[in-house]
Protein backbone atom coordinates (compact mmCIF):
# COMPACT_ATOMS: atom_id res chain seq x y z
CA UNK A 1 0.00 0.00 0.00
CA UNK A 2 1.61 3.63 -1.27
CA UNK A 3 2.20 6.08 2.01
CA UNK A 4 0.40 8.90 1.73
CA UNK A 5 2.16 11.58 -0.15
CA UNK A 6 2.00 14.92 1.59
CA UNK A 7 0.08 17.82 -0.51
CA UNK A 8 2.47 20.33 -2.29
CA UNK A 9 2.25 23.89 -0.65
CA UNK A 10 0.37 26.56 -3.08
CA UNK A 11 3.18 28.51 -4.89
CA UNK A 12 2.59 32.16 -2.92
CA UNK A 13 3.97 33.87 -6.22
CA UNK A 14 1.87 31.80 -8.76
CA UNK A 15 -0.30 34.63 -10.77
CA UNK A 16 1.99 37.38 -9.26
CA UNK A 17 3.57 40.03 -12.02
CA UNK A 18 7.01 39.47 -12.67
CA UNK A 19 9.41 41.57 -10.26
CA UNK A 20 10.44 44.53 -11.31
CA UNK A 21 13.65 45.67 -12.89
CA UNK A 22 16.35 46.32 -10.39
CA UNK A 23 16.39 49.57 -8.81
CA UNK A 24 19.79 50.71 -10.18
CA UNK A 25 17.60 51.52 -12.92
CA UNK A 26 16.88 54.85 -14.04
CA UNK A 27 13.73 57.42 -14.47
CA UNK A 28 13.74 59.15 -17.55
CA UNK A 29 12.31 62.41 -17.31
CA UNK A 30 11.66 64.17 -20.49
CA UNK A 31 11.10 67.44 -20.04
CA UNK A 32 11.12 71.13 -21.79
CA UNK A 33 11.54 74.16 -20.22
CA UNK A 34 8.70 75.47 -22.18
CA UNK A 35 6.35 73.91 -20.20
CA UNK A 36 5.28 75.13 -16.86
CA UNK A 37 3.85 71.86 -16.50
CA UNK A 38 7.20 70.70 -16.76
CA UNK A 39 8.59 72.54 -13.76
CA UNK A 40 5.60 71.38 -11.35
CA UNK A 41 7.03 67.31 -11.99
CA UNK A 42 10.82 68.40 -12.22
CA UNK A 43 10.38 69.82 -8.98
CA UNK A 44 9.28 66.56 -7.76
CA UNK A 45 10.61 63.98 -9.37
CA UNK A 46 14.27 63.89 -7.60
CA UNK A 47 12.36 63.05 -4.40
CA UNK A 48 10.45 60.87 -6.00
CA UNK A 49 13.42 58.61 -6.83
CA UNK A 50 15.40 59.14 -4.34
CA UNK A 51 12.60 57.67 -2.32
CA UNK A 52 12.52 54.06 -4.32
CA UNK A 53 16.25 53.90 -4.78
CA UNK A 54 16.14 55.38 -8.35
CA UNK A 55 18.50 57.75 -10.41
CA UNK A 56 16.74 60.65 -12.48
CA UNK A 57 17.63 60.67 -16.28
CA UNK A 58 17.53 64.17 -17.52
CA UNK A 59 16.11 64.26 -20.82
CA UNK A 60 15.70 67.81 -22.20
CA UNK A 61 14.01 67.74 -25.36
CA UNK A 62 11.96 70.49 -27.65
CA UNK A 63 8.51 70.35 -27.65
CA UNK A 64 8.56 72.70 -31.20
CA UNK A 65 9.51 69.63 -32.79
CA UNK A 66 7.57 67.03 -30.94
CA UNK A 67 4.23 69.54 -31.95
CA UNK A 68 4.78 70.94 -35.07
CA UNK A 69 7.08 69.17 -36.89
CA UNK A 70 6.47 64.83 -35.60
CA UNK A 71 2.49 66.12 -34.90
CA UNK A 72 1.35 68.53 -37.46
CA UNK A 73 -0.13 70.76 -34.43
CA UNK A 74 -0.14 74.40 -33.01
CA UNK A 75 1.39 74.66 -29.85
CA UNK A 76 -0.93 74.61 -27.62
CA UNK A 77 -1.05 77.78 -25.79
CA UNK A 78 -2.02 79.01 -29.83
CA UNK A 79 -4.78 76.57 -29.72
CA UNK A 80 -8.39 78.11 -29.51
CA UNK A 81 -10.17 77.05 -26.76
CA UNK A 82 -7.92 75.10 -25.27
CA UNK A 83 -5.53 78.29 -25.15
CA UNK A 84 -7.61 80.40 -22.83
CA UNK A 85 -7.72 77.59 -20.27
CA UNK A 86 -4.19 77.14 -20.37
CA UNK A 87 -3.91 80.58 -19.39
CA UNK A 88 -5.45 80.36 -16.45
CA UNK A 89 -4.50 76.99 -15.31
CA UNK A 90 -0.76 77.24 -15.44
CA UNK A 91 -1.09 79.70 -12.61
CA UNK A 92 -3.70 77.91 -10.88
CA UNK A 93 -1.48 74.39 -11.19
CA UNK A 94 1.45 76.36 -10.06
CA UNK A 95 0.00 77.58 -7.07
CA UNK A 96 -1.79 74.20 -6.00
CA UNK A 97 1.76 72.73 -5.77
CA UNK A 98 3.23 75.83 -4.01
CA UNK A 99 5.06 77.69 -6.33
CA UNK A 100 5.14 80.94 -7.81
CA UNK A 101 4.36 82.44 -11.30
CA UNK A 102 6.07 85.74 -12.57
CA UNK A 103 3.82 88.64 -13.28
CA UNK A 104 3.25 88.32 -16.78
CA UNK A 105 5.34 85.49 -17.91
CA UNK A 106 6.42 84.72 -21.51
CA UNK A 107 4.93 81.95 -22.53
CA UNK A 108 6.11 81.50 -26.11
CA UNK A 109 9.70 80.88 -25.03
CA UNK A 110 12.59 78.85 -26.89
CA UNK A 111 14.23 76.57 -24.71
CA UNK A 112 17.04 76.22 -27.08
CA UNK A 113 19.92 77.55 -24.51
CA UNK A 114 18.56 76.12 -21.90
CA UNK A 115 18.12 72.26 -23.04
CA UNK A 116 22.12 72.66 -24.50
CA UNK A 117 23.18 74.02 -20.98
CA UNK A 118 21.68 70.87 -19.38
CA UNK A 119 23.28 68.36 -21.63
CA UNK A 120 26.90 70.03 -21.20
CA UNK A 121 26.03 69.28 -17.54
CA UNK A 122 25.48 66.08 -17.94
CA UNK A 123 28.78 65.61 -20.18
CA UNK A 124 30.88 67.65 -17.46
CA UNK A 125 29.02 68.29 -14.51
CA UNK A 126 26.22 65.31 -13.63
CA UNK A 127 26.04 66.11 -10.18
CA UNK A 128 24.81 69.57 -10.63
CA UNK A 129 22.09 68.48 -13.18
CA UNK A 130 19.51 68.98 -10.88
CA UNK A 131 20.03 71.83 -9.94
CA UNK A 132 20.64 73.28 -12.80
CA UNK A 133 17.39 72.53 -14.52
CA UNK A 134 15.68 73.98 -11.20
CA UNK A 135 17.32 76.86 -11.58
CA UNK A 136 16.15 77.93 -15.31
CA UNK A 137 13.18 76.41 -15.04
CA UNK A 138 13.02 79.12 -11.70
CA UNK A 139 14.69 81.52 -13.77
CA UNK A 140 12.08 81.62 -16.19
CA UNK A 141 9.11 81.14 -15.24
CA UNK A 142 9.02 82.55 -10.87
CA UNK A 143 11.54 85.13 -11.73
CA UNK A 144 10.39 86.52 -14.79
CA UNK A 145 13.76 86.32 -16.20
CA UNK A 146 14.07 84.77 -19.98
CA UNK A 147 16.36 81.59 -20.49
CA UNK A 148 16.10 81.79 -24.40
CA UNK A 149 18.79 84.28 -24.03
CA UNK A 150 22.51 82.87 -23.91
CA UNK A 151 22.75 85.52 -21.11
CA UNK A 152 20.76 84.70 -19.10
CA UNK A 153 20.96 80.76 -19.12
CA UNK A 154 24.93 81.64 -18.66
CA UNK A 155 24.04 83.69 -15.48
CA UNK A 156 21.89 81.05 -14.01
CA UNK A 157 25.10 78.38 -15.28
CA UNK A 158 27.51 80.91 -13.05
CA UNK A 159 25.21 81.14 -9.91
CA UNK A 160 25.83 77.42 -9.46
CA UNK A 161 29.33 77.83 -9.58
CA UNK A 162 29.71 76.70 -12.72
CA UNK A 163 32.13 77.83 -15.39
CA UNK A 164 30.63 80.32 -17.38
CA UNK A 165 33.07 80.03 -20.46
CA UNK A 166 32.84 76.71 -20.58
CA UNK A 167 29.05 77.10 -20.51
CA UNK A 168 29.55 79.97 -23.48
CA UNK A 169 31.62 77.64 -25.43
CA UNK A 170 29.12 74.82 -25.19
CA UNK A 171 26.13 76.72 -26.55
CA UNK A 172 27.94 77.16 -29.36
CA UNK A 173 29.47 74.03 -29.39
CA UNK A 174 28.30 72.01 -32.97
CA UNK A 175 28.73 68.59 -30.85
CA UNK A 176 26.21 70.33 -28.32
CA UNK A 177 23.74 71.09 -30.79
CA UNK A 178 23.92 68.09 -32.58
CA UNK A 179 23.32 66.40 -29.17
CA UNK A 180 20.11 68.32 -28.72
CA UNK A 181 19.21 67.28 -32.27
CA UNK A 182 19.64 63.43 -30.94
CA UNK A 183 17.76 64.10 -28.12
CA UNK A 184 14.86 65.21 -29.42
CA UNK A 185 14.67 62.51 -32.26
CA UNK A 186 15.33 59.84 -29.55
CA UNK A 187 12.33 61.16 -27.48
CA UNK A 188 9.90 61.18 -30.37
CA UNK A 189 11.43 57.48 -31.05
CA UNK A 190 10.55 56.19 -27.41
CA UNK A 191 7.37 58.05 -28.43
CA UNK A 192 7.47 61.04 -25.99
CA UNK A 193 5.25 64.08 -27.24
CA UNK A 194 4.82 66.44 -24.22
CA UNK A 195 6.29 67.81 -21.26
CA UNK A 196 6.84 66.43 -18.76
CA UNK A 197 6.72 62.81 -19.52
CA UNK A 198 7.94 60.60 -17.20
CA UNK A 199 9.48 56.40 -18.32
CA UNK A 200 9.86 53.67 -15.39
CA UNK A 201 11.27 50.75 -17.18
CA UNK A 202 9.29 51.43 -20.37
CA UNK A 203 5.99 52.54 -18.78
CA UNK A 204 5.04 56.05 -20.08
CA UNK A 205 3.30 58.83 -17.77
CA UNK A 206 3.12 61.84 -19.40
CA UNK A 207 1.91 65.00 -16.96
CA UNK A 208 2.54 66.55 -13.59
CA UNK A 209 -0.38 65.50 -12.61
CA UNK A 210 0.67 61.39 -13.05
CA UNK A 211 3.45 61.62 -10.50
CA UNK A 212 0.88 59.99 -7.86
CA UNK A 213 0.37 57.43 -10.87
CA UNK A 214 4.15 56.99 -10.94
CA UNK A 215 4.63 56.40 -7.38
CA UNK A 216 1.67 54.09 -6.43
CA UNK A 217 3.97 51.63 -9.94
CA UNK A 218 7.14 52.15 -8.18
CA UNK A 219 5.49 50.89 -5.22
CA UNK A 220 3.57 47.73 -6.46
CA UNK A 221 5.82 47.20 -9.59
CA UNK A 222 2.90 47.64 -12.21
CA UNK A 223 -0.54 46.56 -12.37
Amino acid sequence: MRADVPARSPDPTAGQRPAPPPAALGIDFYFDFASPYGWIAAERIGAIAHRFGRRVNWRPFLLRVTVLEAMGLPPPIKTPLKGDYLLHDIGRSLRHHGLTLAPDPRLDISSLNAARAVLWALATSPESVEALVLALYRAQWSEGRDISTPATVLDVVTGLGLSRRDAADALRDEAVKAALREATSSAIGAGVFGSPTTVIDGEMFWGADRLPMVERWLESGGW
